[in-house]
């Protein structure tokens, strides 16, 4: 039998320990759920032990891993999906709230979780394996030096918690790295109390030049916010939580409103 190449970035799990782990991270409340990159099946296997489990749905691009899922997996519950998660359309997986859980492709995870928060309405939960930096970074409370433009815009969302680390002589080949797996769980925010849109521009902009100020780093957006009079541009980006960005974000739509 062909093993499926590794690809994307990706490492393949053999340990089935720590697959049943990562499975028992997911609330076991959700009946719809999508896996992404499923590889050898290593994760799919358990999840189909899952009685709870209504739909299952996996999202591979590569046709050697889906002719492997396609050899070895049969169950009713099953889909398989030809094709890029990050290009697909999330109403193609399921038309109601569906849980993602995933081994995910290092060079890609990051790009999974910005489509995750488009789609956070529609995505309650999500258990995935990352590298341990990248966990650690979206975990961040602020204050701390890894805390950064994910973890402000992931955590007005969602409630994270950092489950486990993963070591590396777990995968096939063996990453260079450490991994962990994290779950984002949708907090009860549905609107936050600020421009939206703004908002991100704000996070982002004022981590683009984290180690200057906010007064510095926000000129892009505010040419005169020299002469404004708040104590949020005396601080850097990483020295305010969510929350507090939220105000500022306020703070900057109304000195924009001002200045026409």
């Amino acid at each position: 039998m062909v093993r499926p190449k590794k690809h994307l970035g990706q490492h393949f799990l053999n340990d089935t320990n720590i697959a049943q782990k990562i499975v028992d991270c997911l609330d076991k409340q959700y009946y719809d759920v999508c896996e992404i990159g499923p590889g050898t099946g290593v994760l799919t296997s358990p999840l189909l032990n899952q009685p709870q489990i209504r739909k299952l749905k996996l999202v591979e691009v590569d046709k050697e891993s889906i002719e492997h899922l396609n050899n070895n997996l049969k169950d009713d519950r099953l889909t398989i999906i030809e094709a890029d998660f990050l290009r697909i359309n999330i109403s193609d997986i399921f038309t109601s709230p569906f849980a993602i859980i995933g081994n995910f492709p290092y060079n890609i995870s990051s790009q999974i979780f910005f489509k995750v928060l488009e789609n956070r309405n529609h995505i309650p939960m999500v258990v995935g394996m990352i590298q341990k930096e990248v966990a650690e970074r979206i975990a961040a409370p602020h204050g701390n030096r890894t805390y950064g433009i994910m973890s402000v815009l992931l955590q007005s969302w969602y409630d994270i918690e950092y489950c486990f680390t993963v070591h590396e002589n777990v995968f096939t080949p063996p990453p260079r790295v450490k991994s962990a797996v994290i779950r984002l769980t949708r907090n009860n925010i549905d609107k936050l109390d600020c421009d939206e849109k703004l908002f991100f521009r704000v996070v982002k902009t004022g981590f683009n030049q984290r180690r200057k100020t906010l007064r510095n780093a926000l000129r892009p957006i505010l040419p005169n916010i020299v002469q404004a009079d708040n104590e949020f541009f005396s601080k850097r980006a990483e020295q305010l939580s969510p929350a507090q960005f939220i105000e500022l974000t306020q703070v900057v739509k109304s000195m924009m409103s001002e200045n026409g």
